[in-house]
């Protein structure tokens, strides 16, 4: 039986490639920072505790943990000296820890808990420390994992300090290790700073356990997995990984994607079974989509529920506090925001709907409008089941359209409105008999004044 895990993950590192005010591990990936999918991660391995080590002046970092991972502690490296350092930054959660020990970078967020899994399998296996590899098709300045004759780990060399031949070697270190020690603390503190940068690598701990009797091993993971982002082009790289995977779950799990490249899921999204997707469908945060809906081409949602059969699009847009219950219609070119729709409502057409309810069966005319801003406040409207509102009305609200009741077309409908009536609210129809006829005579005569 595994034993208790702390996690301690390393976030100070400020990014400089990104070219962002932002700092790197707060960039997103499917809509949640580098930062929050390591939490995670962590979180799925089973971590009993959690130490995130940031850089000094990184407020926003400490928030994302602590908003992500309300009881993890947030630890200040005041000096950039180095993976060892930086982790012996975390020595008062370390010290209170019985158990074992996982180091996670906040910049590598595609790592999957399987994979964890087995790192953790290793130490059960005997070994005292587990380093996580992968085989790198360009090895480049990589740490390299150097072997025996028996495939057990000796020792992580850095590029800059590798002997020529310990640079042929393509098996590289990932950063990420699970130590199985009495005291950690002992073996930290023995990492010195004799190298080519006169910093404390983390990697020293493996000749430093093994001179002590330890075992080290390796557990190797295919090399998108430890893919670390240090610029926009390998954060694009780390979305389409992620999106990849997403995808495939997804298809498993009995959505059907059209043309899967096309749709883009967020960390959160949860689709049914028999859930139909067409192409160039984007998903943000918290969007949960019922047995058997379809989501047409080209639609946007964002914090939205979509009851079981219900259609969505093309070209609609739901936004955050949309609720859609079951077999409810939007179609092109329909926005939808703080509205409930009860089952069987429809809106097929050319409508901003705004803050409020619509009852079920409720029909919603193409061009309709919720009023629902004074410029100081918002405002709600509801709409009573069965109720139609015919097109091109504009809901001034506060106000309520009772059960059944009629909305005729091009109203401007501005006090309440009772169950199974007829609210009409229109201009008197002018006519003047001729005038088009006299009105095109006199402007061809005044052009063909100006020609002459």
């Amino acid at each position: 039986m595994s034993r208790p895990l702390l996690t301690v993950i390393l976030a100070a590192g400020k990014g400089t490639r990104m070219r962002s005010a932002r700092p790197k591990v707060l960039h997103r990936i499917a809509g949640r920072s580098m930062l929050g999918h390591v939490l995670a991660l962590a979180g799925e391995a089973g971590s009993d505790g959690l130490a995130v080590v940031v850089g000094p002046g990184m407020d926003g970092v400490r928030e994302e943990a602590l908003t992500a991972a309300p009881g993890a502690t947030v630890f200040v490296q005041e000096a950039q000296l180095g993976t060892a350092d930086a982790v012996r930054t975390a020595r008062a959660a370390i010290a209170a820890h019985t158990g074992d020990l996982m180091v996670l970078f906040a910049d590598t967020p595609l790592i999957t808990a399987a994979t964890i899994g087995k790192l953790r399998a290793e130490l059960d296996r005997g070994a005292a420390v587990a380093v996580l590899g992968f085989e790198a098709r360009e090895p480049g300045s990589y740490g390299r994992l150097v072997t025996d004759a028996d495939g057990a780990l000796v020792a992580i060399r850095e590029a800059k300090d590798a002997s020529p031949a310990e640079l042929q070697i393509r098996l590289c270190n990932s950063g990420v290790m699970a130590f199985r020690l009495d005291q950690p603390l002992a073996v930290l503190d023995r990492i010195g700073n004799a190298n080519a940068k006169g910093e404390f690598y983390l990697t020293d701990a493996i000749e430093i356990v093994r001179a002590g009797g330890g075992r080290a091993g390796v557990v190797v993971c295919e090399e998108d997995e430890v893919l670390g982002v240090n610029a926009k082009g390998e954060l694009a790289e780390a979305e389409a990984t992620w999106q990849r995977r997403a995808r495939g779950r997804a298809m498993a799990g009995g959505v059907t994607l059209i043309a899967p490249e096309t749709v883009w899921l967020s960390f959160d999204t949860v689709l049914g079974e028999d859930v139909l997707i067409e192409p160039n469908v984007f998903f943000g945060p918290r969007v949960t989509v019922g047995d058997g809906a379809e989501i047409k081409a080209n639609s946007y949602l964002e914090g939205a529920r979509v009851g079981p059969g219900a259609r969505v699009g093309p070209f609609a847009r739901l936004r955050p506090g949309a609720v859609l219950g079951r077999d409810v219609h939007v179609g092109n070119f329909v926005e939808v925001k703080n509205v409930a729709m009860g089952d069987g409502a429809k809106a097929n057409h050319l409508s901003y709907l705004g803050d409020g309810s619509i009852g079920a069966k409720a029909n919603i005319g193409a061009g309709t409008i919720f009023c629902n801003y004074d410029g100081f406040f918002k405002h709600k409207t509801e709409i009573g089941e069965g109720a139609f509102v015919g097109s091109n009305t504009a809901l001034v609200a506060p106000v309520k359209v009772g059960a059944g009741a009629y909305i005729g077309s091009g109203s401007v409908i501005t006090r309440d409105v009772a169950a199974d009536a007829l609210a009409l609210e229109r201009s008197v129809q002018d006519e003047r008999l001729g005038w088009a006829q006299k009105f095109r005579a006199a402007m061809a005569r005044r052009k063909a004044a100006r020609t002459a």
